[in-house]
């Protein structure tokens, strides 16, 4: 696979990983890896929403105002 990054975007990429001391290429791998993670989690997540939702586990809106109230009244 080859990404073709903007010249701009490249100057910052290489300026980064000369910092850290590593190679551009393994700055991406770990930017690419965890963005796939987050978005896996970020999906799970979603969908346990909904299905919470669909099995109508919500908490109605005058609760979580009152939730909202008592954490954070002074």
């Amino acid at each position: 696979m080859e990404v073709h990054l903007p010249p701009e975007l490249r100057k910052k990429l290489d300026h980064l990983a000369s910092a850290q001391g590593r190679d551009a290429e393994s700055l991406v791998r770990e930017a690419v890896e965890r963005l796939v993670d987050y978005d896996s989690w970020f999906l799970r997540e979603v969908e346990a929403g909904l299905a919470s939702a669909e099995g109508e586990e919500l908490v109605e809106h005058d609760e979580v105002g009152r939730v909202l109230d008592r954490r954070y009244s002074s």
